[in-house]
């Protein structure tokens, strides 16, 4: 058990993560990194963490709590997908039934150690465990950020849904809001054929110091050809 954070630590990095509140800008799907102005939120709406729009119809966030819950009834959401692998919260569960909002979950988990710990050793023991199942590691060395096995065929299976217009408009969100959440958008921008230093400056936006070497080159490395073409930009039709 001593190989992982203590809750005072991921407390520590949760109030440090608070201040992306404000993060609610949004990049213009048709100009690659380009980004449009903020977007205007009401003082008594309070965005999920690292919230943003992706495209027409497509947001991303963080883990969306009951003080977010008004702001997220403005978008007439009609699906969530959330890449957390936890039971979803009963409160928010009463907000998705209470409107009408469909939850699509693709549980990815992830595994925080002790900050110090070598991860050449962590990296080791965890690739040995799951190096079957097609999975992606974080190569930096001695960092506390969580080890994320994203798995390919998740991907693939969000992405059905994130593609199908008839789910949006549609929030997605991991935890904070931006390896997971970032890996998912990162994808999808390889099928709009978005260049890949597009794609990684996109990423990189969100996780900021934080960017993981692994999912980076998942993004890079990720087979788009059993997809359909899809639109540069979706017409966000309700």
């Amino acid at each position: 058990m001593n190989n992982f954070m203590t809750m005072e630590q991921e407390q520590e990095d949760d109030k440090v993560d608070m201040v992306d509140r404000s993060n609610v800008s949004s990049p213009s799907p048709t100009s690659d990194a380009a980004y449009a102005p903020l977007l205007e939120v009401s003082g008594d709406l309070i965005p999920p963490l690292n919230f943003s729009m992706v495209d027409n119809g497509i947001f991303r966030s963080g883990f969306p709590d009951s003080a977010s819950f008004s702001f997220l009834k403005t978008l007439g959401l009609r699906s969530i997908i959330s890449l957390c692998p936890e039971s979803y919260p009963e409160n928010n569960m009463e907000f998705l039934k209470s409107n009408g909002i469909k939850l699509f979950q693709f549980g990815i988990d992830g595994t925080k150690c002790l900050p110090g710990l070598d991860n050449e050793v962590w990296l080791h023991i965890w690739s040995s465990k799951h190096q079957k199942e097609g999975s992606y590691t974080n190569g930096n060395s001695k960092t506390s950020e969580p080890f994320v096995n994203i798995q390919d065929h998740k991907i693939r299976e969000a992405l059905k849904v994130l593609l199908d217009e008839k789910n949006h408009p549609l929030l997605i969100h991991c935890k904070r809001g931006k390896h997971r959440t970032g890996c998912l958008v990162g994808c999808m921008r390889k099928l709009q054929k978005w260049c890949l230093t597009s794609i990684l400056d996109e990423y990189k936006r969100f996780a900021a110091a934080k960017a993981r070497v692994s999912d980076q080159r998942f993004m890079e490395s990720f087979d788009t050809s059993g997809f359909n073409q899809i639109p540069m930009s979706f017409s966000c039709s309700k």
